[in-house]
């Protein structure tokens, strides 16, 4: 699928998307806590390592699609090259991208409100769109 028909295709929305990071907080954030609690600084780590492998084995992964996002119906696309997945080394940049999207209160979050695209800051930085899985279904 070319970028001109995918830039043209409906995008998950806002709500979408915060249902499906809200699942995949949730997911990530319980064995997150009970690893700090067992092992404080070194659960720490092993935390962040966990919620780092999260996202780039589903996002990188052949269906673009985190647990969270698999119950919401939409997935994570290349929007800037062949369409489809994007591959575990721009999951690791869209991963940076989200720390970099929540440093001013949320700003790169909100961005995808008011961009054409709806793009946030870390789909720009990793040439993604999140979409419907009916409209781009998982080959």
């Amino acid at each position: 699928m070319s970028t001109t028909s995918v830039s043209r295709g409906p995008r998950a929305s806002f709500w979408q998307r915060f249902a499906a990071a809200f699942l995949d907080g949730i997911i990530v954030g319980v064995p997150v806590i009970i690893l700090y609690e067992v092992a404080k600084g070194a659960g720490y780590a092993l935390g962040l390592l966990l919620s780092v492998a999260y996202v780039i084995y589903f996002e990188g992964g052949p269906t673009g699609q985190t647990i969270g996002k698999r119950a919401l119906g939409i997935r994570v696309y290349d929007f800037g090259g062949s369409g489809g997945p994007i591959g575990y080394g721009r999951a690791f940049i869209r991963w940076l991208g989200k720390l970099l999207s929540s440093i001013p209160c949320y700003l790169g979050f909100l961005w995808m409100l008011w961009d054409g695209e709806k793009q946030t800051w870390h789909d720009k930085l990793a040439t993604t769109v999140v979409v419907p899985v009916s409209a781009y279904p998982v080959s």
